[in-house]
């Protein structure tokens, strides 16, 4: 089966083809960081007419690739979360394509589609498992015991780690997006005359909070401004180890807790080098086997949706003609998907 997958929840065009037989995959990524960067942050209705945009060329280059539109079995898109606007564009331009193909149809949860895409790899990882989902706009740490059988085991009370980093990096005037602008400076210094405190490890439970981090570093900056470069990086060094120690110590938390011996780790903040060097080397102690997607799957694709997209189709999960779509949407209210 051959299904399309349309992600537009923010400010990434994807669009995808993912083969359920040979595994093959076919995508397009267009992001809008150039358009959006003078106002230091996502637009919504920006994003929504770049979506309108850039949707259907893409969508044009694929078809000629796979061999016409004939060659599409299903169609997926995201649903939600995600900025309303943005959605609803990659919605009607799925659900006109099914009615138009006679093609089943089907809205994936975005973050389901980055939680599945490590199984986009050649080495899958064995269930249960622990999820850390952590994007710009999410910090969750998932039981995942089916496919479709998910528990919410923790998550962000304030800001989510993504845009914990990308304010950070505001304060300290970085160019947008400032999460990897943040994190490229931190690995350019081995150490940091900075201490930041690591939020709700001291405490049980599995939950997480990052505006306090976001304030101490507005301290900081203001007790040491003008920055030169030396201080931005020591800055950046010492906010980067603090969260990263934080989601290293809730991630061997949740895995002690739930007994498994399987780490997945996905979103945008999945693709951090220092991220995955820290949690690999927990992986080592403790004799985990620690999953990450390739780093073209980490930010918001559209192969992750068409992935998710077939998964629920081949077991007979369709949408009903309506088009709505969620801006907010939880993953513990998805069906299972049968083994």
């Amino acid at each position: 089966m051959k299904v399309l997958g349309i992600e537009s929840s923010c400010d990434e065009t994807g669009i995808a083809v993912y083969d359920s037989d040979s595994g093959q995959i076919w995508q397009r990524l267009y992001s809008q960081v150039a358009k959006h960067r003078e106002y230091g942050g996502v637009v919504p209705e920006l994003a929504s007419r770049d979506h309108v945009v850039k949707a259907a060329p893409m969508l044009g280059e694929i078809l000629d690739e796979i061999g016409g539109i004939d060659a599409i079995d299903a169609i997926a898109y995201t649903r939600g979360p995600g900025l309303i606007g943005a959605l609803m564009v990659g919605a009607n331009l799925a659900h006109g394509l099914a009615w138009a193909l006679d093609k089943p149809l089907l809205g994936v949860h975005h973050m389901e589609g980055h939680l599945l895409a490590p199984m986009l790899a050649d080495e899958q990882p064995e269930l249960p498992f622990v999820a850390l989902l952590v994007s710009g706009g999410h910090t969750l740490l998932v039981d995942v015991r089916m496919l479709g059988d998910y528990r919410i085991l923790g998550e962000s009370l304030d800001d989510a780690v993504g845009e914990a980093f990308d304010k950070t990096a505001k304060l300290m005037d970085l160019p947008y997006p400032g999460g990897p602008e943040l994190a490229a400076l931190a690995d350019s210094v081995t150490q940091s005359r900075f201490e930041f405190p690591r939020p709700m490890t001291k405490r049980p439970g599995l939950d997480f909070s990052f505006s306090g981090l976001k304030t101490a570093a507005l301290n900081i900056v203001k007790q040491h401004a003008p920055l030169d470069d030396r201080l931005r990086a020591e800055i950046a060094f010492a906010f980067q180890q603090a969260v990263v120690d934080t989601l290293c110590i809730k991630c061997k938390r949740a895995l002690e807790e739930t007994g498994y011996r399987n780490l997945v780790v996905a979103g945008g903040v999945g693709a951090n080098r220092r991220l995955r060097q820290v949690l690999d080397k927990l992986g080592q102690v403790q004799g985990t086997r620690i999953h990450f997607p390739a780093l073209e799957y980490c930010t918001d694709n559209g192969a992750m949706i068409a992935y998710a997209g077939a998964l629920r189709l081949l077991h007979g999960q369709v949408d009903d003609p309506a088009c709505d779509v969620l801006a907010r949407w939880s993953l513990e209210t998805l069906p299972v998907i049968p083994a």
